[in-house]
């Protein structure tokens, strides 16, 4: 794949999410998405709202001035809660904690499975550390 962007595989890997709550199956539609600039394409944004969640993603300066741009026919300006995104710094600390071990963070494996071992394998010991 080289060096592709990580928005373009941002519906597929929210097709593999699921939230577990504290009893019953996992659900496969989270109430909210939180994330950076960088997923704030419009397919993105409706993909979320076809599924009905919520989206907490900051709008781009330019996308945001292409829209003023074309008036009234540029929509309404994106909502964002920004209360909801400030507690995304939680899954950019367990991120970097994932990229601090070097097979992760290079992108060594050449297939997916090895490096979704990898990730497991890495979010185990993260896990196991946080226990003791």
């Amino acid at each position: 794949m080289g060096q592709a962007a990580d928005s373009p595989q941002f519906i597929g890997v929210l097709g593999k999410v699921r939230v577990r709550g504290p009893v019953g199956r996992p659900r496969t539609r989270p109430g909210a998405v939180a994330a950076d600039k960088a997923y704030s394409s419009r397919g993105n944004r409706a993909y979320l709202r076809k599924r009905g969640i919520t989206a907490v993603i900051p709008e781009k300066k330019d996308q945001a001035a292409n829209r003023k741009r074309k008036g009234a026919k540029g929509g309404r300006p994106v909502r964002h809660d920004a209360d909801l995104y400030k507690q995304r710094n939680t899954v950019e600390r367990l991120i970097n904690k994932l990229k601090a071990w070097r097979g992760i963070a290079t992108r060594y494996d050449k297939t997916p499975g090895s490096y979704l071992a990898g990730l497991h394998l890495r979010a185990s010991m993260i896990w196991i550390k946080e226990l003791t």
